[in-house]
């Protein structure tokens, strides 16, 4: 009887325990199956935007193309300025990392002075796509699109020349001295002009990519140099201000080219006033960092080199109609 009793009270135990079981006792999580991903890898997410100053309208076009391309695949976005200053920059980064960021498109406040703002991010597991200016380290950022601004400067200052007939004199208006490419493309200018012996540089001059502070240093340099024949410019703002400072002289002959493709200088061509000009490819360069970034965060790789190069477009009267925000328009031929 006890024996029968003791064998009821067992079945009894075994009976409950499959109900606990049943109901939720265990409290492990099931494994996720192998076709899940994490939530990163889905996509989805903040991506920061950050350039220099959004009153160029290189900066402006490149930051609202590159974010216009994040949010359509998926994206929200935080569009900032570091107005060329590494610390405010720095602080931009601690922000998005802060904020959650799942990536930083970047144009950079120094090749130098940025290392450390992308290094920081990549240390908090958020990768950084650079676009248009390079940084001096490899293996922080993720990607770095520039515009292939040697050959750019090359063809620039090969058509500057034949506009001058290879002889003359001529002032340079450089970029901002913390910028590699304010370096690079004199470089490209010199190493064509240099070897022209009709040509003179009479002054070479910084105007930190300045519309304003170009036309104020062309007018100081003209009363210096009234005989000037040309004008090599750095980037466009340069440009326009030293073309208004040499129109408010009285000297509108005088040669001028610029360098970016801005619509502002594209129309300037077209009018007669600015002579020539490269064009930067930054409607492609911003929307590869986002392209690129989307892959990056889908897959951990984004299936191409670090550094990146892209040629660049000489601009003349002949073509600068069949350009618009930096990008091909569709037009065939210029009037």
């Amino acid at each position: 009887m006890l024996t029968k009793k003791f064998t009821v009270f067992l079945s009894l135990l075994a009976f409950v325990a499959m109900l606990l079981s049943a109901c939720g006792g265990s409290t492990e999580t099931p494994a996720p199956t192998a076709t899940e991903k994490p939530a990163a890898a889905q996509g989805g997410g903040l991506i920061c935007v950050i350039v220099p100053g959004v009153e160029n309208p290189f900066f402006g076009t490149m930051q609202e193309i590159a974010a216009a391309k994040a949010e359509e695949l998926g994206y929200e976005t935080l569009k900032l300025v570091h107005d060329d200053d590494a610390n405010k920059q720095l602080e931009l980064f601690e922000s998005c990392i802060a904020k959650g960021a799942v990536a930083i498109i970047l144009d950079n406040a120094g090749a130098d002075a940025s290392i450390a703002a992308v290094q920081k991010a990549k240390d908090a597991g958020i990768p950084s796509f650079l676009v248009d200016r390079e940084i001096n380290a490899e293996g922080v950022a993720v990607s770095q699109i520039v515009s292939n601004n040697y050959q750019g400067a090359t063809i620039l200052a090969e058509e500057f020349a034949r506009l001058m007939g290879e002889e003359g004199k001529y002032i340079e208006l450089t970029g901002r001295d913390t910028d590699t490419n304010a370096h690079v493309r004199s470089q490209g200018y010199h190493d064509v002009l240099d070897t022209l012996p009709g040509m003179e540089m009479v002054a070479q001059q910084t105007a930190n990519w300045s519309q304003t502070e170009a036309f104020d240093v062309m007018e100081s340099l003209l009363q210096a140099n009234p005989d000037v024949k040309g004008v090599i410019c750095g980037n466009d703002t340069m440009a326009l201000g030293a073309q208004a400072a040499l129109d408010a002289a009285g000297m509108s002959d005088v040669i001028v080219v610029g360098f970016d493709g801005s619509d502002d200088v594209n129309e300037s061509i077209m009018a007669g006033k600015i002579d020539a000009g490269s064009l930067q490819p930054v409607a492609e360069m911003a929307i590869q960092a986002a392209i690129q970034a989307d892959a990056y965060i889908k897959t951990g790789s984004t299936g191409k080199p670090e550094k990146q190069s892209i040629d660049m477009v000489l601009l003349t009267l002949k073509n600068a109609c069949q350009y618009t925000l930096f990008a091909p328009n569709g037009k065939t031929s210029c009037p």
